[in-house]
């Protein structure tokens, strides 16, 4: 009798413990949460937010082109590398102003840097030419009006300083020329004459003082210009660099 009852309350804890084990797989079952449940709301991103992040970008991505220019003039530099953080270090230059200044005196050597502009100072510029002024005194129809007294400077070695948006310019029959004057003063400083387009002439008297040396002074025919112009030996070059 008691076997009996044993045996009815072992198959009764039995049957109690298979009705409580989880799914065959054994692992619990897990019951999903709607979406967003329990989470944390996204952080809104604002206009100064994103222009912050924007900026910083920006600056990395400029430190890095910096890092970059800077190896390679370490590398091309080699030996002389020392010497040319020393030159930079010593005269408070930037890279490209220390290039400039070394270039300028290798390329213009002989030359000396003439700075002038119009009668107001809205238009001012800066040549590499020689102290000793070459001057040609034309007597064509406009240079005779205007006294247009010029010598004559590559473009490569004109800057205008400033007073672009100042100027404007005349031009007549081939158009060739142009006649740029100061919109303000009506000074021609210096203009594009037809005898040399890719270069400029220069009007010695709106130079600055204390860099002319001297000044020789050529007549040349401008009434009849294409007879001068084959007659003439040295004009044409003058604007070649």
């Amino acid at each position: 009798m008691v076997k009996v009852k044993k045996a009815a309350a072992v198959k009764g804890i039995a049957a109690e413990r298979q009705r409580r084990t989880p799914a065959a797989s054994g692992r619990p079952k897990v019951t999903a949460r709607p979406p967003g449940h329990n989470q944390c709301p996204a952080k809104k991103v604002t206009p100064a937010m994103r222009k912050q992040v924007e900026q910083k970008l920006e600056e990395e991505e400029e430190e890095e082109e910096q890092r970059r220019h800077q190896e390679t003039l370490v590398l091309d530099l080699g030996e002389q590398t020392q010497r040319w953080v020393n030159f930079i270090s010593h005269r408070s230059l930037s890279t490209e102003e220390a290039a400039k200044l070394l270039l300028d005196s290798f390329e213009y050597k002989g030359l000396v840097k003439h700075s002038g502009g119009c009668h107001c100072g809205a238009v001012r510029f800066e040549i590499w030419a020689s102290s000793d002024l070459h001057i040609f005194d034309c007597n064509c129809s406009i240079c005779v009006k205007k006294q247009n007294r010029h010598f004559i400077v590559p473009a490569s070695r004109f800057q205008l300083l400033k007073g672009a948006d100042n100027l404007t310019t005349y031009k007549f029959n081939t158009k060739k020329a142009h006649h740029t004057f100061c919109k303000t003063c009506g000074v021609q400083s210096f203009y594009t004459p037809r005898s040399n387009p890719d270069g400029y002439g220069i009007a010695p008297h709106c130079l600055d003082a204390g860099t002319v040396r001297s000044v020789h002074v050529e007549q040349i025919n401008g009434k009849e210009w294409e007879k001068m112009m084959k007659e003439h030996k040295t004009i044409r070059s003058m604007s070649q660099s």
